[in-house]
């Protein structure tokens, strides 16, 4: 419940009921099992069972509302004609909670921004968070690692369902929070999960196969991102977009349709935030860069070309917000590297290093290779794996982008859930048949680790910042970075 003892009236909120029935409303819930006396309860439709079963549940529980579309009515027909609470039906329930929350909690930070794409979105956003914080700004970042900045907090998914996003921006803005950069994931934009946001700008990153076990197809899975721009950031907003990205150009199209500020991001000659040149060596990178016509040298102590694409991508954010472009790029050589992502966990004696990173589709995984390999006088060694329950079609394409982008290739486990391990292994090295397959991820972590000679970088992809292995319905206590820092340890006799 906001604020304590909040209690407003569905016309304080701007929603009618059947037959003009009124109602107090005392909180929000979209868990039958959380609902409290005068609660609004959102019964939403959902891709196995529609949120109209439990509404029973929630009548029993004290709801003072229900708010679900046509079917959902249907389906608790009976009980909601014995009961006294209100019904509010809409053709778009979820749109309408949304809305609904937003309004409940009231507060957001002043600025908020938010960025899609398949891949770089939590780059983006912390990197985003820290250019504010280098600026003065009481910043944080939301997404799959959670609340991170001067306020932290644990988050469930990428983009949370509305009641606990907005709960969570009132939470960060009663804490002194003025400035938020969240994730946009595709599910998150589907189900209207960010409408009600006040967003000043939002940014896209690129466009890869990925959650086609969701989405209908590769166009319905580009439609969902670019609803954040077709339809949740408003006319006045500023959309960064990434036009090096075969899909850029119809973003930034959609953008400009709006009357929305296209400040263009990239490699692309014309891009109004334009990478000119990259020089690598072990430890980062120099970058140069031009704005409107004036060009701009930054060192990032990043490892992976990709990560000048991102940063590059956040400072458009932030100068989409009103800041000083000067100022903005002045914060760059500050940044520093983000939690899963191309993040160096340790070191062998002869020099050899090893990564983890997030990369969990086949356009990440040879992205991640690729951006490695100027940093490398040896070989690329890498761990890859597909998860269970997950888009199939993917994994022979996981398997195939490695073995395109690296000298040797491990397929191990990666959260296969519900599935047979063995056979998502096999269905990786369909792309990779001269793998070596190790089940068992941390003997693969040991075995790569071992291979390594001096010049050397292992890569273990696919599960970054996660703490847990997810097999059957238990989550595993597992940490690539903690079981790399290991295996190091354990090879050169460091363990006791």
């Amino acid at each position: 419940m906001g604020g304590g003892q909040q209690v407003k009236t569905l016309s304080q909120m701007g929603l009618t009921a059947r037959g003009g029935r009124e109602a107090r409303i005392t909180g929000l819930s979209v868990d039958s099992r959380d609902v409290k006396d005068g609660h609004l309860f959102a019964a939403l439709p959902g891709t196995r069972v529609h949120g109209g079963e439990f509404i029973q549940y929630a009548l029993r529980m004290g709801a003072g509302a229900i708010l679900t579309d046509a079917a959902g009515a249907r389906i608790a027909a009976e009980e909601l004609a014995a009961s006294d609470a209100a019904l509010i039906v809409s053709e778009d329930p979820r749109q309408v909670l949304a809305y609904t929350a937003a309004l409940w909690f009231g507060a957001q930070p002043e600025v908020v921004v938010a960025v899609t794409g398949t891949n770089g979105k939590t780059s983006v956003a912390t990197f985003t968070r820290m250019i504010w914080t280098e600026l003065g700004e009481e910043a944080v970042n939301l997404g799959t690692t959670g609340v991170e900045g001067v306020w932290s907090a644990p988050l469930a998914h990428t983009t949370p369902e509305p009641i606990t996003l907005h709960r969570t921006l009132a939470a960060a803005a009663r804490e002194g929070v003025s400035h938020a950069a969240m994730e946009a994931s595709s599910h998150g934009l589907v189900q209207r999960r960010l409408d009600g946001v006040n967003l000043a700008a939002a940014g896209f990153t690129n466009l890869s196969q990925d959650h086609l076990d969701y989405h209908a197809s590769f166009d319905d899975y580009f439609e969902a991102k670019a609803g954040l721009f077709a339809r949740v950031l408003s006319e006045g907003g500023t959309a960064v977009v990434n036009i090096d990205d075969p899909r850029g150009p119809d973003m930034a199209a959609i953008a400009a349709g709006r009357g929305q500020r296209v400040i263009a991001v990239g490699r692309t000659e014309g891009a109004d935030l334009h990478l000119t040149a990259q020089r690598f060596d072990t430890t980062g990178q120099e970058v140069f860069f031009s704005w409107e016509r004036k060009g701009f040298r930054a060192y990032l102590p990043l490892i992976g070309g990709f990560q000048a694409e991102n940063v590059l991508l956040a400072a458009g954010l932030v100068i989409g917000c009103g800041e000083e472009p000067e100022r903005v790029f002045e914060t760059l050589e500050h940044l520093t590297g983000v939690r899963g992502r191309m993040q160096l966990v340790a070191r062998r004696a002869n020099g050899a290093a090893v990564f983890v990173d997030y990369a969990h589709t086949p356009g990440a995984v040879a992205t991640a290779l690729c951006a490695l390999r100027p940093h490398v006088a040896g070989r690329i060694v890498v761990i890859v794996g597909a998860g269970g329950d997950r888009d199939r079609g993917k994994r022979p394409l996981m398997g195939r982008a490695a073995a395109d982008h690296a000298d040797v290739v491990i397929v191990t486990d990666d959260n296969p859930r519900s599935e047979d391990p063995a056979l998502i292994r096999a269905a990786v090295m369909e792309g990779c048949p001269d793998a070596q397959e190790v089940g068992d991820r941390a003997e693969a972590i040991l075995r790569g680790v071992d291979q390594l000679e001096p010049g050397d970088v292992l890569l273990i992809a696919g599960k970054g910042h996660e703490s847990g292995q997810v097999v059957g319905e238990d989550v595993l206590p597992f940490d690539d970075a903690e079981q790399a820092s290991v295996a190091v340890a354990a090879l050169e006799g460091r363990l006791a």
